[in-house]
């Protein structure tokens, strides 16, 4: 405009006529001041240029593809192609951790030899200097050899057991490790039940002598089969990562706590019996085994009503605590001296039946009791009673929390079907749709155990919830011809964002002419299209793993694309999955090659649909009307007949 204006000054040229474009000369290129930044504005512009028409393309063609990059695909897998692919990486894993191993075992084989010479030299200095090995040296080197020895003379055992067990056991899903540790339970139990027996009441005799040692030997042989064979192979974590190396496994158990344990629970006290006699009190280290709680935490976990054991667990408790009570009386009364009294044990019948029977009536506080007379029955009384009440009420408690966990469900189940009830009835809603709505809450309780699976599937991560999905919906998905083609990890998108609804007996799904947003699933039950004047024609029936509504999910609104075009009803009850157009538009933005296909496919039913309905009109016509309306005259003619 500078130069313009100008220009026109010196030449006397008004502005309004500086306009045309005969009156100004060429002007000069504008001046350039710096190349680099010029460059860089004209490559700018011409960016912008190009998604201009990129943009205005895309207003022309809504399913043209969008300027974003697609994300690489993820490869959905299957359970067993995953666990294939976890066991290869293990082999693999392993192999190069044993290369690894013999490669260091070689270099240090190689620096032994070369110090094994000097060690020596220093050796016969200290012996010469001190006349006996340093106190220091024989504690590192005792642990390693006992390691050692133990090692070579279990490997033969180890081998033939890594045939059946395999080299390592996962510790919570394995049912090799869940049934063994039921056997060691059993014979913990046996331990922690028969010891306090076998120390008060006079069962040591010569007749069951025999059976007492039997027994006591086949418990303390699971004991160390336990430690020999099963705990130094269960796997671990570390920082996240699974250890599955043999020797790292036994090392981590020798330095536990656990160990330090079984190890206690199996030191040869029974040798004692030699020379103060047959007593179960030298057997008092075997409760020290510390497996019941971990057999209860990997029952829980893979049984599906836990709260069975739960409860089975808590009335163990209860008559374990009375089995003891038991016990402690008997010895109180032989203190005080059988049927001295009233309140000891009389003597007759069966002794530890009497003692549990008058453990149960002072715990349980039922009353009736004797009157205790001297200081020390009146002080075990009291104790019992101060027990009793902690226990019972304690014990009391804990069922509690089992059963209401255990009826956790029904009860928000309830809880909301009252709520709603009682909405209903505050709002005066008629009594048929009063009993629908109790009609879809009892069914959708009964069929899935659940009012809302969402629930459940948001508190899992990513992960969980796609295996989840890929194995209900993904078979289904790829059956359905709109579909083909598409990328595995766009299905798999769709599957996360389905959601579940029961339909009851004679609900309309979608009716002819409703504007179509959702794509249905059937997952259970049937659905009919039906037509004609009062509804009541059944045109096709659809079952489990059909699709309807699929088209309407790539239609625009125009010219009423996306309007439903049947009548869709349960017959029955009906759980579907739906698919809502919105999540299918955010779930294609990220996929444009699917997208290409979908519009594709969307316009080639659309066309068949078209044509399908052209050809059902002409069809229904018939006679004359086969031959179409009378044409109309041409212009030549008319004029020619106004001309005479």
């Amino acid at each position: 405009l500078h130069q313009i204006s100008s220009y026109c000054n010196e030449r006397h040229i008004p502005l309004h006529l500086a306009c045309h474009r005969e009156t100004l000369p060429c002007l000069p290129h504008h001046t350039v001041i710096n190349k680099y930044s010029d460059a860089q504005l004209r490559e700018i512009i011409k960016q912008m240029r190009e998604r201009t028409d990129v943009y205005k393309g895309k207003l022309l063609d809504p399913y043209a593809s969008s300027p974003e990059h697609s994300p690489p695909v993820t490869p959905v897998l299957r359970k067993k192609d995953f666990l294939k692919r976890r066991e290869k990486t293990r082999k693999r894993k392993d192999e190069e951790e044993r290369k690894s191993k013999q490669e260091e075992a070689e270099k240090a084989e190689e620096k032994k030899k070369g110090e094994t010479e000097e060690r020596k030299e220093e050796k016969k200095n200290e012996e010469k200097k001190e006349g006996a090995a340093p106190a220091e040296q024989k504690g590192s080197t005792c642990p390693q050899l006992k390691g050692s020895i133990m090692d070579t003379v279990l490997k033969p055992i180890e081998d033939s057991v890594d045939k059946l067990l395999g080299r390592s056991l996962e510790p919570f899903t394995d049912r090799w490790y869940i049934i063994w540790l039921s056997i060691v339970t059993i014979a913990l139990n046996y331990n922690l039940w028969f010891i306090p027996v076998r120390m008060a009441f006079p069962y040591h005799t010569p007749g069951t002598v025999p059976l007492w040692v039997t027994l006591d030997v086949l418990a303390d042989l699971i004991y160390i089969i336990d430690m020999l064979v099963f705990q130094p192979r269960l796997q671990f974590c570390i920082a996240g990562d699974i250890i599955y190396d043999r020797t790292v496994i036994k090392k981590n158990y020798r330095d536990s706590r656990k160990f330090q344990y079984d190890l206690i629970s199996v030191m040869p006290l029974d040798l004692l019996y030699m020379p103060f006699g047959f007593r179960s009190l030298f057997r008092i280290n075997r409760i020290m085994k510390v497996s019941f709680y971990e057999f209860s935490d990997r029952l829980e976990g893979i049984m599906t009503k836990a709260y069975i054991w739960r409860v089975i667990r808590t009335i163990g408790y209860l008559l374990f605590v009375l089995h003891i009570n038991s016990c402690l009386f008997y010895v109180a009364s032989e203190y005080q001296g059988i049927g001295t009294n009233k309140w000891v044990y009389s003597g007759e019948g069966n002794a530890y039946l009497r003692c549990y029977y008058f453990a149960v009536r002072t715990l349980i506080n039922i009353g009736g009791l004797p009157e205790p007379h001297t200081i020390f029955e009146i002080t075990f009384q009291l104790a019992n009673f101060f027990v009793g009440v902690f226990v019972f009420s304690s014990l009391i408690g804990q069922m509690r929390d089992v059963i209401g966990a255990a009826t956790a469900g029904e009860m928000y189940f309830r809880t909301s079907m009252d709520a709603c009830v009682a909405y209903m009835v505050s709002n005066r809603i008629p009594k048929l749709v009063q009993h629908r709505v109790r009609t879809w809450y009892n069914y959708t309780w009964a069929s899935q155990g659940i009012l809302d699976e969402s629930e459940l599937l948001e508190q899992m991560p990513q992960v969980m919830r796609t295996a989840i999905a890929v194995d209900i919906n993904l078979a289904t998905f790829q059956k359905i011809d709109l579909f083909k083609g598409c990328e595995n990890q766009m299905l798999v998108d769709m599957l996360l964002r389905l959601k579940s609804i029961v339909y009851l007996p004679g609900d309309f799904v979608c009716k002819k002419g409703d504007i179509g947003k959702e794509m249905y699933i059937i997952k259970a039950g049937e659905v009919q299209v039906i037509g004609g004047p009062d509804n009541k024609t059944v045109f096709v029936t659809l079952k489990a793993g059909c699709v309807f509504g699929e088209i309407s999910l790539l239609q625009s609104s125009a010219n009423g694309g996306n309007r439903r075009t049947a009548n869709v009803a349960a017959h029955g009850f009906a759980n579907l999955f739906v698919l809502d157009k919105k999540d299918l538009n955010d779930i294609l933005i990220h996929y444009p090659e699917s997208q290409k296909v979908l519009a594709r496919k969307g316009r080639t039913l659309m066309k068949a649909k078209d044509s399908a309905a052209v050809g059902t009109e002409e069809q229904r016509k018939k006679g004359l009307e086969l031959f179409g309306g009378k044409p109309a005259t041409p212009k030549m003619l008319r004029l020619l007949k106004k001309n005479k």
